[in-house]
């Protein structure tokens, strides 16, 4: 489903009503700063706001059509007049701002317009944020440039200030629920996936990922075996076989960590904010057994557990630690 600016408007209201009765009334700034959190659309919103400067056949309150050729350049990134800058490594250099201020020279390919955007703005090297201030302070006519950032506060003043700053707020995680199950999503993992990222396109492609919902099978049964002298067994024969990678595992021990903060939902009388909803009877009877003590030492076994995989801890051995664990006071 092609997305609008209205369904913008449900995840960022105000950003959304901004860049809309801008367009409306032509009056866009030469350069916006978007800036929030990881997950919350800063790029999505960008390029949608570029296909809406480009696009042949804009209908209804300013939105683009998605189907014309420059919608579907812009959307595969092939555009000559739409650039997108990403770091080159770990930071975003003098040379990649230099042949961007080449292309502000010349004349737009098929228009008088040019749009920019530049991921992980806070991450230009101060070198190559001085020489983004020559475009910032005298801007070229029908240019407009889109910085993006999670940590503005690693910006210098001086490219803020120039910029027009529009702030992106976190989704709540029920707006995402709803929109996940209303693109066909199952509810039950929809809930699930929203717990893991604030990115709408992230959790869908969780959602719709095979393995993922093996993922969180095989979660549920080590929950299950844990009461049991098979713990050890199952890392060895089910976990590692399924979580091969460190990114794999990371997701395997939040999906474990939200089995643990259910119970501890129901325990303090929260069932409403049950993620695992399809296994409800099964929480209860771990809630009666357990105290919110052993849950909260459970709990903080598996962060602990987080840290030690980033540290480059081998994956099995602290797997069969964590499980140790977690049996005690079982």
């Amino acid at each position: 489903m092609n997305k609008t600016w209205e369904d913008f408007s449900i995840q960022q209201p105000v950003v959304t009503r901004m860049l809309v009765n801008s367009i409306k009334k032509n009056r866009l700034a030469h350069a916006y700063l978007l800036e929030g959190k990881r997950g919350t659309g800063k790029k999505e919103i960008a390029k949608f706001l570029a296909k809406t400067l480009f696009c042949k056949d804009i209908y209804g309150e300013m939105n683009p059509c998605h189907t014309c050729v420059n919608c579907r350049r812009i959307e595969s990134g092939n555009h000559p007049d739409v650039h997108i800058i990403e770091p080159d490594g770990l930071s975003i250099k003098k040379q990649q701002i230099q042949l961007l201020q080449e292309e502000f020279s010349k004349t737009g390919v098929e228009s008088k317009q040019k749009f920019y955007i530049i991921n992980h703005a806070d991450k230009m090297t101060i070198n190559a944020s001085n020489s983004l201030l020559k475009f910032l302070e005298e801007p070229n006519e029908g240019t407009t440039a889109v910085l993006l950032t999670e940590q503005i506060n690693k910006m210098i003043d001086t490219i803020i200030s120039r910029c027009q700053t529009l702030s992106t707020m976190t989704v709540s995680k029920e707006i995402l629920s709803e929109q996940l199950t209303e693109a066909g999503i199952n509810p039950v993992l929809a809930r699930v996936v929203v717990q893991l990222t604030n990115s709408i396109d992230q959790a869908q492609s969780l959602a719709q990922d095979d393995w993922f919902a093996e993922a969180r099978k095989v979660v549920l049964q080590l929950c299950e075996v844990l009461d049991s002298s098979a713990g050890l067994f199952f890392i060895q024969e089910k976990w590692i076989q399924h979580f091969k990678e460190r990114e794999q595992v990371e997701i395997g021990l939040d999906l474990l960590l939200l089995y643990y903060r259910d119970i501890l939902s129901f325990i303090i009388g929260e069932e409403d904010a049950v993620v695992y909803r399809d296994i409800l009877e099964q929480m209860k009877q771990r809630a009666l057994q357990l105290s919110q003590k052993s849950i909260v030492e459970k709990m903080a076994a598996i962060l602990e557990a987080k840290k030690r995989l980033n540290a480059n801890v081998q994956g099995q051995l602290m797997m069969e630690q964590l499980v140790l664990k977690l049996q005690e006071g079982s």
